[in-house]
This record gives C-alpha cells, sequence and structure tokens, in this order.
C-alpha cells in the first residue's frame, strides 16, 4: 500500500489523478492539497510514501517546495511545461508527467513507484535483521570503579561543567565526563537532551508545563528546565504519542 499526496492548484487536475488512483487497490489517497503550504502540513503529520506534484502553483513552486524537504517521499512531477524536467531529475524525482496525463503513463509511473517502494522496504528489513541488538546499560568511572548502569533505571542525567549526575531510583553517581559523550552513549529513541545541562529517560516523563518536564524522583516531582533549542524536538516526541 502507498500512501498519495496531490498536490495540485488546478481542480480539474486533481480530479484527473484521484480517479486514476481510485482504480488501483494499493494506491491510498490520504489528501489532495491546493499549495504547497497545505501540502507542508500533512506531511508533518502523516506518513506520506508518493507525493504527485505539479510546478506552477501559488506562493511557492512545486520545485522550490521539493528542495525545502529534508527527507522527501517518492515525488512524481505533474505539468503542462516541459522545461523543467532536468532540474526535476536533479531533485531526483521518480518520474516526470506531462499534462494531459495518459492513462498508460500514469500506470508506468506509478510500476516504478511500486518497485522502489519495494526496494527499500526490502534493505530496511535487512539492515534491523543485521544489526546487532543495541546494548542496555553503560559503564562508567566513579569511586574508583566501573559502575554498569542500566538504561531503564536512569531517571535524568544533569551536567555540571566536567562531571555528570546520573540520577536513579535508588542513587546517584557523578562520573567525571561531558554531557556531549554521555548522551553518544545513550539510544536516542529513549533519552533526550532538553537543556544544556539535562538529559531526561522519555519513559520517566511524568508531565509537561509549560517550558519545564516533571519527573518523580524518589516519588517526589522534580520540574526540570526545557531549553528554547531543545523544545521544539521534544513536543515533536511529545506529539508522536498524544491522544
Amino acid at each position: 500500500m502507498l500512501n498519495i499526496l496531490i498536490i495540485d492548484d488546478e481542480p480539474l487536475a486533481q480530479d484527473v489523478l484521484e480517479t486514476y488512483v481510485s482504480q488501483f487497490p494499493e494506491l491510498n489517497l490520504v489528501a489532495k492539497c491546493l499549495n504547497a503550504i497545505e501540502a507542508n502540513e500533512w506531511l508533518k503529520n502523516t506518513s506520506i510514501d508518493l507525493i504527485f506534484l505539479d510546478i506552477q502553483m501559488p506562493m511557492i513552486s512545486g520545485l522550490d517546495f521539493l528542495k525545502t524537504l529534508k527527507n522527501p517521499p517518492l515525488v512524481i512531477i505533474t505539468t503542462a511545461y516541459p522545461n523543467h524536467a532536468i532540474e526535476g531529475f536533479e531533485l531526483n524525482v521518480l518520474d516526470y508527467l506531462l499534462k494531459p496525463i495518459s492513462m498508460e503513463r500514469f500506470i508506468k509511473a506509478i510500476n516504478k513507484a511500486f518497485e522502489l517502494h519495494q526496494l527499500h522496504k526490502n534493505q530496511t528489513l535487512e539492515k534491523v535483521s543485521t544489526e546487532k541488538e543495541p546494548e542496555d546499560y553503560f559503564f562508567v568511572k566513579a569511586d574508583k570503579k566501573l559502575i554498569k548502569i542500566n538504561h531503564n533505571e536512569i531517571i535524568y542525567i544533569e551536567g555540571l561543567k566536567d562531571y555528570v549526575i546520573i540520577r536513579m531510583e535508588n542513587q546517584r553517581v557523578i562520573t567525571l565526563q561531558t554531557m556531549k559523550s554521555l548522551e553518544e552513549k545513550l539510544p536516542i529513541l529513549k533519552f533526550k537532551r532538553i537543556h544544556r545541562s539535562y538529559i531526561v529517560n522519555i519513559d520517566r516523563i511524568n508531565a509537561i508545563l509549560g517550558n519545564m518536564v516533571e519527573v518523580l524522583e524518589k516519588n517526589i516531582p522534580k520540574l526540570l528546565p526545557v531549553g528554547k533549542n531543545y523544545r521544539d524536538e521534544l513536543l515533536d516526541i511529545i506529539n508522536k504519542n498524544r491522544l
């Protein structure tokens, strides 16, 4: 199944593509957008596999919009202007369809999309199956010995110049280490830097209050500041798990 987004400021062109898409049960039309600004909201909040993208649109052209996307899905250009083909392929678009688009040409483009999507899917599965399972602990030097720190026992980590304090349920460990070096040892899906002086275990976040994160330390609420440079990334994580 491919999730489809149509971006075109011509309702008639949208309707043609919607009709074509409806003929394939493996295609799921998520939305039709009249401009790139509207499409950007869908891309931020929805999983899209393939975009049908018009070039000449108000506010920002399709190609200029494509340049703003860090990790764009597959893109098929749909346009009445053939002179942009080279620029489109330089942006790694999958195909370039000239209006009016025939069903035959549409099918060829879709087959390319299915093949490439399946290839990416197989590569991802292969990578996951061959990667070594990451360790769920690490060791730090403290009190003249190496202490084992289990990830799930960490509540948060506080930085003090060249030292860090690892705060856990039943103890705290102070070690000579930088926040950056310790951050690199932690799994990015489980721990989040929220301030230049704090890293928090996402599972231990009890609440968010404005620019503060609440955790429980020995069953007592503890507020940690959220730096403005880290707030957006933290909110992205929270919103993905918000009901």
